[in-house]
């Protein structure tokens, strides 16, 4: 049997129709298999922020395998590549209080890490969501997503509460009663959905006031995805509580909730370990992440994403597209209906360029390629797209 026929056999699938792209290798922005060479404009869906297999990713974890890999559960030994990532990691949040790391295997792991301290920290129960953000698949990051996709494994965790985005009335559900917020400073699977400055003061001034605790899900836009290190920088509004993931790792399962020391100190007792993973902060993924992170700086890769977001914006006109949004390197373009837009994401991977929709956007297509994407590599995949949609 061929790969493909035992991938279709035994791999589970979540659709009828995967891509089924059977890749040979990755390097910088392009895979290459099924006998060609395809630019990956979705980064493995904002993961490859650095490229894939970036030198420096590839050599931190080389160097680790050599010394050790898991050791014992998360938390007991001091372990360098921990500890060495979570100082850097505590260094770009300026102006914050946030100085404590967790580290997670995935981002929907710090989204229930993030819910849980935050019930235990107030005391309260009641968790509040926007409609049509995606916080992950686990049944606890499920309850804060759209009917859609968790009806049909319902019962789900009580006392969640959903508000519309950027909607200053809404605001008033906030109340004694709520233990914490979760919002994307630039909404992911809503179709790249960039928050409202004077609306997230208000965000932040209203949690602040009820004793609710503002958690900013940064597992999509961290990393340098939307020009600065962490989106949040653009509105300079801070959270309680970071999560983080996806292009943390270079290529590498690892994420994070990040919360100053006296909210991460309930997980110390009433029960002791009160949060505990075997494989979070896996020493190789903590590697990959560091040199992930010294990359983005060491490499300046942040100059020129502005420019970079301007370009495909430039280039990216057509009647058919209705809009181009989004912030830095984590763009949708809007066309009519899903029906258009799939035969183009089609055509295009035919003619080596990878594009996506959204969850909860099936009409715009994802553009969020690694940072590393030159402007006359945005020229080509732009010419590709548009030539698709002719």
């Amino acid at each position: 049997m061929t790969n493909r026929q035992l991938f279709l056999q035994n791999v589970a699938q979540t659709s009828d129709f995967p891509l089924a792209l059977e890749i040979e290798k990755a390097e910088g922005i392009y895979l290459y298999g099924n006998g060609i060479k395809m630019m990956d404009l979705i980064s493995g869906i904002a993961v490859s922020n650095v490229g894939h297999r970036h030198p420096k990713v590839v050599e931190a974890i080389k160097n680790q395998v050599d010394k050790y890999m898991h050791l014992m559960v998360y938390g007991e030994y001091i372990q360098s590549p921990q500890v060495k990532l979570a100082e850097a990691l505590v260094k770009t949040l300026v102006k914050t209080n946030l100085d404590n790391v967790y580290f997670t295997n995935s981002g929907t792991e710090a989204v229930e890490g993030a819910m849980k301290i935050a019930k235990r920290f107030t005391n309260r129960t009641e968790i509040i969501a926007f409609n049509k953000s995606y916080h992950g698949s686990t049944q606890g990051a499920l309850s804060l997503g759209d009917e859609h996709f968790k009806r049909n494994f319902r019962p789900l965790l009580p006392s969640i509460q959903k508000i519309e985005r950027n909607d200053f009335m809404d605001l008033e559900k906030i109340t004694k009663k709520t233990a914490a917020v979760f919002f994307e400073p630039v909404g992911g699977e809503s179709g790249i959905r960039v928050a409202e400055e004077a609306y997230l003061i208000a965000l932040r001034k209203k949690c602040t006031e009820e004793g609710a605790l503002l958690v900013f899900d940064e597992i999509q836009s961290g990393f340098g995805r939307t020009g600065k290190f962490w989106a949040y920088e653009h509105f300079g509004v801070y959270p309680d509580i970071l999560l983080c993931a996806k292009g943390m790792g270079g290529g590498m399962p690892i994420g994070a909730f990040i919360s100053s020391h006296k909210i991460m100190s309930v997980l110390k007792d009433n029960p002791i370990l009160g949060h505990i993973t075997t494989f979070g902060g896996h020493p190789v993924s903590c590697a990959a992440s560091l040199a992930t992170l010294n990359a983005i700086f060491d490499e300046n890769m942040l100059a020129g994403i502005e420019q970079k977001s301007q370009l495909f914006k430039d280039l990216l006109i057509h009647p058919k597209i209705k809009e181009v949004r989004g912030k830095g390197l984590m763009l949708a373009v809007e066309f009519e209906s899903f029906d258009i837009l799939k035969k183009i994401i089609d055509k295009a991977i035919e003619k080596g360029v990878i594009t996506d929709w959204f969850l909860y956007c099936d009409n715009s297509m994802r553009i969020a390629p690694p940072l590393i994407i030159t402007e006359n590599e945005i020229k080509e995949a732009c010419q590709v797209i548009l030539s698709c949609i002719d």
